[in-house]
Order: C-alpha cells, then structure tokens, then sequence
C-alpha cells in the first residue's frame, strides 16, 4: 500500500476508564513504571466521560468520575519522563451501561426529540477540551473518537469537527473505528492516521487483514490498531472481545493470542503497530496475576510476548 511512512507504533491504552483521583500517587507512577518495562514506546492516555443514556446530548466531562484535567497532565508528563510518545484518547460511555456504539438519533432534526446537532454540539466541546490539553502537552497524537458506530455515518459533522480540532491541534489526528468497521468509515481521507479496534479470532486474522487492506488502502494513509488484545481467560482467544464471557482464568490463553496476532500483522508491512488494550492506573499485585482473567498482561505470560515484539520491530 502506498502510503507515508509511520514508525512503529508499539503502545499500550493506559488509565482506562479514568476514575477521578487514580492517576495520580505512588499506584499510578508503578503501573506506568511497568508498562515501560515491555518496550512500550507509546502511552495512549485514556480516560471516560459520561452521557446518560444513548440518546442523551450532554457530555458532563468536567464531574466525576473522569479524572480531572491535573490528572491528564500529571500523566502525560509522567509517561514522557520515560520516554513514550502519547496519544490522547478521550472516550464517552453512557452511565446507563448502554456501549457507545449505540448512540443514535434520528437521521433528521425533529422538534422536541433529541437530535444529532445537539450531541455533535457538546461531543465536540468535550474533544476540543482534550485536544487544546494535548496540544499544550506536546502530545504526538490525539483519537478524536472510539468505536462509535452509529455516528460513523455522520460524516459531514465529523468532518466539521476535524476541521475545529485542526484550529487548536497541531499533531496526528486518527479515529477509532471499531473491529468490522474499517470499510463503513467514508471521511478517513480527513485523518491523518486510520485505527480500528483489532479484536478478531485467533485463527480469522489473515482474512480480517486482507479485508482491511482492501478497505483502507484507497486512502494511502497509515494504519495501525488503536486497540487489540485479549483476556487471560479460556476460551477468550475466539471472542476477545467480550470481556464477559465466561470461563477460568488462563495466561497461556493470552499467550497464544498474541503470539499469532503478532505473527499475523508483522507479515503486513502496512499495519504501523498497535495501542494494546490494556493497562490499568491500579495494577493487581504481581501475586495476583494468575488468578486475574482481564485484559491487562502485567505479570503474566503474555508479557514476554509483548516485550519481545515490541524491542524488536
């Protein structure tokens, strides 16, 4: 694929949610004093701000829970101290539990109902909020958006945004489009770098690959998965990702996951790395490890793995 040329982006999705008062004290400089230990180049700052419901068209990002604005920047500083470039990645979730994929209005503004102009209003308040924070924190990189489905199909308000963030940001713009979305997206030639969510089956990576390929290449921009990874759980390396499906604890599990995950993209030239999902504020005892089955390879055997990949490419 023709495209400029990215470094190799070996991250790892920090913070998540972003619950107010954790990102910052001895637990929160531990947990980021361990991601870096497995060549973790980049830091994706992460953090959740709440809507209540799906069809809610307010943004509450400065209440709790999400971490405060000192926060964001007590862990930007602190994640270049080790010497990790960051992406900014401010997320909404709905209070309710509802995913975000589901936020959705009417295709038209109706009198009296909530609408798409409304959310776009104060979604884009929210972003320009982070993105005016990265851009005084000399953050490399800024998601604009993760995983939000329904919106993808409003491109002209997308495409506004883009434009409003470009005003008060001056680094890499990409969006998160989520896993079976890479070819949905119409507005990536706005971007300067096209994600996606890498959550595929262990043994379907190869055609998902081709797939994405086909869909991203007319774009000639790079590419790389902004989120990818896999519960240390049985039966977790077909659905990675439902971080509820049931079943025992298993860091083999994880392994094996990213072993051929890893396998699979290094043969791609075009896929530029991953942000990795993920590494908790509040890291588990290392004790612990073997009876934890979430998302997080601190301690366990997927870490090697990733420590590996990540020195080497």
């Amino acid at each position: 694929m023709s495209k400029p040329e990215l470094e190799m982006i070996t991250g790892m999705t920090w913070g998540w949610t972003g619950v107010r008062g954790t990102w910052e004290g001895p637990d929160a400089e531990h947990s980021m004093n361990e991601m870096a230990k497995l060549n973790v180049g980049w830091a994706g700052i992460t953090l959740g701000a709440m809507q209540a419901t799906a069809q809610s068209t307010e943004i509450t990002y400065w209440q709790e829970p999400t971490v405060t604005d000192g926060e964001v920047r007590a862990a930007i500083r602190r994640a270049k101290e080790l010497g990790m470039k960051v992406v900014m990645k401010p997320v909404v979730n709905c209070a309710d539990g509802t995913w975000r994929a589901h936020i959705n209005f009417f295709d038209m503004d109706i009198p009296g109902e909530p609408t798409w102009s409304q959310w776009f209003a104060s979604y884009g308040k929210f972003i320009l909020h982070y993105a005016e924070i990265a851009e005084q924190e000399g953050c490399e990189m800024l998601c604009i958006g993760c995983e939000m489905v329904q919106t993808d199909k409003r491109e002209a308000e997308w495409r506004a945004l883009i434009a409003e963030v470009r005003k008060v940001y001056g680094g890499l713009i990409t969006y998160n489009c989520d896993k079976y979305q890479e070819g949905n997206v119409k507005w990536w030639d706005a971007v300067d770098i096209i994600s996606s969510s890498g959550y595929y089956p262990i043994g379907e990576w190869e055609r998902h690959l081709d797939r994405i390929q086909e869909a991203v290449s007319p774009y000639e921009k790079p590419f790389f998965f902004m989120e990818a990874g896999c519960p240390s759980r049985e039966g977790s390396p077909l659905r990675p990702n439902d971080w509820s499906l049931p079943g025992a604890p298993s860091g083999e599990a994880q392994k094996s996951y990213y072993e051929a995950m890893f396998s699979a993209c290094e043969k791609r030239g075009w896929v530029r790395g991953f942000m990795l999902w993920d590494w908790p504020a509040r890291l588990y005892g290392e004790e612990d490890a073997a009876a934890n089955d979430d998302y997080c390879m601190y301690a366990k055997p997927a870490a090697a793995v990733v420590r590996d990949y990540y020195g080497r490419i």
